[in-house]
């Protein structure tokens, strides 16, 4: 366990262990927290298990060709299951005869004390996306009966990545998962957690995250608990209890550096105290809290629907800087004020972005703005030069200079951005549904160090390096910034938001790992519940697994990568958008017809694709190239209707 050396400053901390709950109490106290601990669950056998003795016949008889195992308890209950029902020594020496794959160490030992080896150990962090790699990498599953040891619940997941590798799923229900005797501790935190009386939640596992949420749909407080962990700095074990918080909707703020009890508390007790404050600063600046997003008429259209990973009748197109200086009634508008200027007009916003939508005839608009005038009430001079673009007049390249750098104290300084988001809404079909945006936080980083455009970012990676102090200290600000303001842009009418990481493409993997995916967590799990947000960097593919995000995130592919060979990366149970070439636009229809079938063809019609260039429209482009594009997309992707 790592050496105690940080403190969690009297912070209220929740906790939902059962096997180990008073040695985690002992680990909050000592680290400085107020322990709330409440045993949430204990496993419970299933007695008697008839599933399981079919199992074991189905096995000795040869029925089932390859076993998956997900928890060592769960091999153990299934031998007791089966003990009285089967001859064990036979049963065992079937399992041997197999193909076994152990997801991770506890089920490989639990086969190991009754003398068997698995054939293959999935690797850290032990998800069930490492088990399909697992599988991919070793066991041909086509046409295979496998068996599979769930743990208290079923996955979804990997049940539908197992079929769709060709292979017949027979589950295998060996224990559940119940309240404790005594569910009085458990109630009051639930209670307690829904009433913002907890500013930190400890998780151990994923089953106890399904046992908090059945607690409080017992108590009618789904909604109040969804609020309270809203404001709530969630601390998971590792992926595999993220992986759940997700799917239940419910952010994470951090994990550990291992997936153990003491690194967890420990290394919590060194970062909540921040984010408590960060939090607290956040929604004191945010609009009122909604569990669930505003309904629209737009919420069933094609947009929404693959963005939520929906089947849909034909795939949704929208193109980005779709309304922008390639056509003609924008530069008409644009010669008559800077670019500032019109950024801050919300009707002139509103006409040039409904004008695109019904020349080009896309299935979603983009509010018109820039990804800069958030950085304008931060404390930054702002100026677009001709020629030159924007420039920052007093930059920041070290420690001292976060002293003039404010956070957004004052989200209705960009009210006109606001109101361009209401503009745009009130002018627009109801079916279509409106995005809004902001730059990501190492772009806006970036702009706000380099001073303006850069090849090296220099600077900023000087920063980043030589003072992990002053970058965190910048980050947090943008972060917290950026997610006030798009939470703004929701409340205004927005029915989806993008981030832009339009610079996040110098970055290795490792760098964004270490100084930028811990502020885009942070970020994705303060915008409001349910809304879609489309999270999209470019320039370099090797980033493209790390943008996932949570549940409602859909990754932006830029078009220096295929699109099948992205979703592969990403993970197909994720929506994604992409990507086409912007420079296609620049050739000839049938040339660009070709492409957009190209792209389609390696989304392979999975539900959950967004068509869309892998970049903004050139401002060479003519405008009869991007309504070709459009028209090709709706014609070539068009397939049957959902079976409802």
């Amino acid at each position: 366990m790592p050496k105690a050396e940080a403190d969690f400053n009297g912070l209220r901390i929740a906790a939902l262990e059962s096997r180990r709950a008073a040695d985690l109490a002992r680990m909050i106290r000592r680290s400085g927290g107020k322990d709330h601990v409440s045993p949430s669950m204990r496993e419970v056998p299933i007695e008697p298990n008839r599933g399981a003795i079919d199992f074991a016949y189905r096995l000795m008889t040869g029925d089932i060709n390859i076993v998956i195992l997900t928890t060592g308890v769960g091999f153990r209950y299934l031998i007791k299951s089966i003990e009285r029902h089967v001859d064990q020594k036979r049963f065992l020496e079937s399992l041997s005869d197999v193909t076994t794959i152990c997801r991770g160490p506890k089920p490989a030992a639990a086969m190991k004390e009754f003398g068997i080896t698995t054939t293959h150990r999935v690797p850290e962090p032990n998800t069930w996306r490492e088990l399909l790699q697992t599988i991919d990498q070793h066991v041909p599953i086509a046409n295979q009966v496998v068996g599979l040891q769930e743990y208290g619940i079923t996955n979804p997941s990997l049940v539908a990545g197992l079929e769709a590798r060709g292979a017949t799923v027979e589950p295998l229900r060996v224990y559940g998962w119940e309240f404790p005797e005594d569910v009085a501790p458990l109630e009051a935190n639930v209670r307690a957690l829904a009433a913002g009386q907890r500013e930190v939640l400890l998780l151990t596992s994923a089953h106890q995250v399904v046992n908090m949420l059945r607690m409080a749909e017992q108590l009618d407080l789904v909604d109040a608990l969804r609020s309270g962990l809203h404001r709530t700095v969630i601390s998971s074990i590792g992926p595999t209890t993220t992986q759940m918080l997700e799917e239940c909707d419910i952010h994470v703020d951090f994990e550990p550096s291992h997936p153990k009890m003491g690194h967890l508390v420990i290394e919590s007790a060194a970062r909540c105290e921040a984010m408590v404050a960060s939090k607290r600063r956040l929604f004191a600046s945010s609009p009122a809290y909604r569990s669930k997003p505003m309904n629209h008429p737009s919420d069933n259209s094609l947009f929404m629907r693959a963005c939520r990973g929906e089947s849909t009748e034909r795939t949704p197109v929208w193109l980005m800087r779709q309304a922008g200086r390639y056509m003609a009634e924008y530069r008409e508008v644009r010669a008559k004020q800077s670019f500032l200027e019109l950024c801050a007009n919300p009707t002139l916003c509103s006409e040039i972005m409904c004008t695109a939508v019904d020349r080009l005839k896309v299935d979603a608009a983009i509010i018109f703005s820039d990804l800069l005038p958030i950085l304008v009430p931060m404390g930054f001079d702002l100026e677009f030069v001709a020629g030159d673009g924007p420039v920052i007049h007093n930059p920041v390249r070290e420690a001292s200079d976060l002293a003039r750098v404010k956070g957004l104290d004052d989200p209705q300084s960009l009210d006109f951005v606001y109101e361009t988001v209401r503009q745009t809404r009130a002018d627009l079909p109801e079916s279509i549904p409106l995005i809004g945006f902001a730059g990501a936080p190492f772009t806006l980083a970036s702009y706000a160090i380099e001073g303006g455009g850069s090849r090296q970012y220099t600077n900023t990676k000087k920063l980043m390096r030589t003072d992990i102090g002053a970058w965190n200290a910048l980050m947090e600000k943008l972060s917290a910034a950026i997610t006030v303001y798009l939470n703004h842009q929701i409340d205004a009418g927005a029915q989806c938001v993008q981030l832009f990481d339009s610079w996040a493409g110098c970055l290795s993997a490792a760098d964004y790992v270490e100084f930028v995916l811990p502020w885009m967590k942070q970020i994705i799990a303060g915008i409001s519940p349910g809304v879609p947000l489309i999270n999209f960097a470019t320039g370099n593919p090797e980033l493209q697994p790390l943008l996932r995000g949570d549940r409602r995130t859909v990754v932006g592919v830029d078009w220096r990568i295929g699109l099948d060979t992205a979703w592969q990366r990403i993970g197909h149970d994720c929506s994604v958008q992409g990507n086409m070439d912007p420079s296609v636009l620049l050739a000839n229809p049938d040339v660009i017809r070709a492409q957009v079938a190209k792209v389609l063809q390696q989304a392979d019609n999975r539900p959950g694709h967004i068509f869309n260039l892998g970049h903004g429209v050139l401002k060479e482009t003519p405008v009869e190239h991007a309504i070709a594009c459009v028209e090709a997309v709706k014609e070539l992707s068009r397939r049957e209707p959902p079976k409802s």
